[in-house]
């Protein structure tokens, strides 16, 4: 597979560093690397910064799927994530297909199984509580269980029909039933109520949408924080931005951050129509609204290697470790302005733009130009 210098870089902190990436693995990472002998090198002139490859917790990349589909490469490494988890789109009656599928793609896909055996072929998939059956979700885990890494419930009102809280506790049940996989679960119209739903999470379970701007979210109607979100911070559940379509509000973040409720990973919900017209474009734009709201690029990162990472099992990524998968992520931070939009028509104006440069998996590199190729 050969080898990769990468010089004159800087971490999300500024300081000088420099990586060597050999049969694709970090061999050696330091400040300043000497007498090294690579078969490619990219000079980064002191003007970029190398990060461990982009993770994105909240994607949905199956393909066939008529409703929230997308190519896993164009919201994958052709925009600086490395790491693709898809969010329920399958169940256990297709993520087999999905499966092979994502194999063939260059970005690293993972999945997260819907409760649903139907994964989403349509917007009521746990309408029906039949669909959520142990047997072939076990099944599905056991067969894949290098792809599937964790669990998925859409949890609202359009999903769940009449069925109220009730696929949530099938859910948990079937989880404690498994080796412990992760639960995402998805938010927003109710019934049934955040509430109820946060009171069924247990530490290391992941509420996705958590700055929403809907009624159902975590502010009260006079613009504070329910408590009993705080209550779900203490007991360890993770809050996942996942901005999605209809899914972040710029207010509802903003009142989080006065109020020190930090969303510990960001992730996009993004396929084809929301990344082609917006409001979340790609994993880039995210990390500028991130930005906007205040958060540091100290604090960013992690949300979406280190974190998500960690997560979800996913021990040889999210990190520049020696030894570790090579997967990293170069990317700029310039000046220009640039107008961001919230799931709710809200905008911002920043004057800090995110530009990713290469993505490198598993030791080959891709430079983010027009053509995406590999260089």
């Amino acid at each position: 597979m050969g080898s990769l210098y990468i010089r004159n870089g800087k971490n999300i902190d500024g300081q000088p560093l420099e990586v060597l990436l050999e049969d694709g693995k970090i061999k050696e990472i330091a400040s300043q690397l000497r007498n090294v002998d690579a078969d490619l090198e990219i000079n980064l002139h002191n003007k970029s910064y190398i990060s461990p490859g982009w993770i994105d917790d909240h994607v949905h990349c199956y393909e066939k799927l008529s409703l929230y589909y997308d190519d896993p490469d164009k919201v994958g490494y052709q925009t600086g994530v490395t790491t693709l988890i898809d969010a329920g789109s399958t169940g256990s009656d297709n993520v087999g297909d999905f499966y092979r599928l994502a194999r063939k793609k260059k970005t690293n896909v993972y999945a997260m199984l819907n409760i649903a055996k139907t994964g989403i072929l349509a917007q009521n998939e746990l309408g029906d509580l039949n669909k959520i059956q142990l047997e072939p979700f076990a099944g599905a885990v056991f067969k894949y269980p290098d792809f599937i890494i964790g669990m998925k419930a859409r949890i609202s009102k359009s999903v769940v029909v009449d069925n109220g809280i009730k696929p949530m506790i099938l859910a948990k049940q079937i989880q404690a039933k498994l080796p412990k996989l992760p639960l995402m679960v998805h938010v927003g119209s109710n019934p049934p109520e955040l509430e109820g739903i946060l009171d069924l999470l247990e530490k290391g379970d992941i509420l996705t949408h958590c700055f929403n701007g809907k009624k159902n979210g975590i502010l009260n109607a006079d613009g504070k924080i329910k408590e009993f979100v705080f209550k779900a911070v203490e007991k360890g559940i993770i809050f996942d931005i996942g901005h999605g379509t209809d899914s972040f509000n710029f207010h509802t973040a903003e009142v989080a951050k006065e109020n020190h409720l930090y969303p510990q990973s960001l992730s996009t919900d993004i396929y084809h129509k929301n990344r082609e017209e917006g409001p979340v474009y790609n994993m880039a734009t995210c990390i500028e609204k991130m930005l906007y709201l205040g958060f540091s690029l100290t604090e960013i990162i992690p949300m979406i290697t280190s974190v998500p990472a960690t997560n979800f099992g996913l021990k040889t990524k999210g990190r520049l470790i020696e030894g570790l998968d090579a997967d990293v992520t170069i990317f700029n931070v310039e000046d220009g302005k640039k107008k961001l939009t919230d799931s709710d028509g809200y905008t911002k104006e920043t004057d800090t733009i995110i530009r990713p440069l290469y993505s490198i998996i598993g030791g080959k590199i891709y430079s983010l130009g027009e053509k995406h190729g590999s260089l």
